[in-house]
């Protein structure tokens, strides 16, 4: 499995990058058609993406680091160096809930509206992220059998054997539930949700196929003898679980 698509002027162009590029396009013309139905300007979106952009794959890589500090500590000019992956979507998450907030107030957008807006665009992300992952052979799962291997398509046979072993193909997992999310969103935005619901949906829904996908990799960064994403993935769970409870009931109560 060649990670690198081509060169150019001896720069080596991943194809990591080149999805991550798509994804980022593709949620961005999905986030467009979104925001004529939640009556926000794109233009105004935009901007707070182009300015969130960065700090959200900083808080990624970020992340990634801190967990890794280890191998990182000894390995300082690694930190920087992205094209190969180590982006960890938890970092970029909050990165994008804090600094979306604060810009979202500047050019005064709708704070819960636009988080709904962008839910599908990145899950949709997400999904196709994944296959980034696959073409760097990381984010997999333990040891599988040939037997096992052989249910999955002959190109994912071939990238999930390294070093002569076959491997979970659990970014292919999460990637398939990432789709399903997708269109779960896509469904739930024709309901009369209240603002801020539907990107709540998002991080549970996300969340519980992550748990669950997690256990099954063996690359996970840990704290302790926790996987992290696992101990994230509940925390999101239970407190966005909560907010949707209080956004209802609040609802409830001014209409009472």
């Amino acid at each position: 499995m060649n990670p690198v698509a081509f060169n150019i002027f001896g720069l080596e162009v991943r194809w990591y990058g080149i999805i991550i590029a798509t994804s980022i396009l593709l949620g961005l013309y999905i986030a467009d058609i979104r925001c004529k139905r939640y009556d926000i300007s794109f233009e105004k979106l935009l901007d707070v993406f182009l300015i969130t952009l960065p700090f959200a794959i900083i808080g990624a890589r970020s992340y990634y680091v801190i967990f890794n500090w280890k191998f990182y500590s000894k390995n300082l000019s690694e930190i920087i160096n992205i094209r190969g992956g180590g982006l960890a979507i938890h970092g970029a998450i909050i990165a994008v809930i804090i600094v979306g907030y604060m810009f979202s107030c500047k050019f005064k957008i709708d704070y819960k509206k636009a988080l709904d807006v962008i839910a599908p665009s990145l899950i949709l992300g997400q999904a196709f992220g994944r296959w980034g992952n696959f073409f760097n052979q990381e984010a997999h799962g333990s040891v599988v059998s040939y037997d096992f291997i052989a249910k999955f398509p002959k190109f994912i046979q071939e990238g999930m054997k390294i070093d002569g072993q076959y491997y979970h193909p659990t970014f292919l997992y999460e990637s398939l539930w990432n789709f399903i999310i997708f269109g779960i969103l896509i469904y739930l935005s024709k309901k009369n949700l209240k603002s801020g619901v539907l990107f709540l949906n998002y991080l549970i829904m996300y969340s519980v196929g992550r748990v669950f996908i997690e256990g099954l990799r063996t690359d996970s960064l840990m704290i302790g003898p926790l996987k992290m994403a696992q101990v994230i993935s509940i925390i999101i769970i239970i407190v966005a679980t909560i907010l949707i409870y209080r956004i209802n009931s609040k609802v409830k109560t001014i209409v009472s």
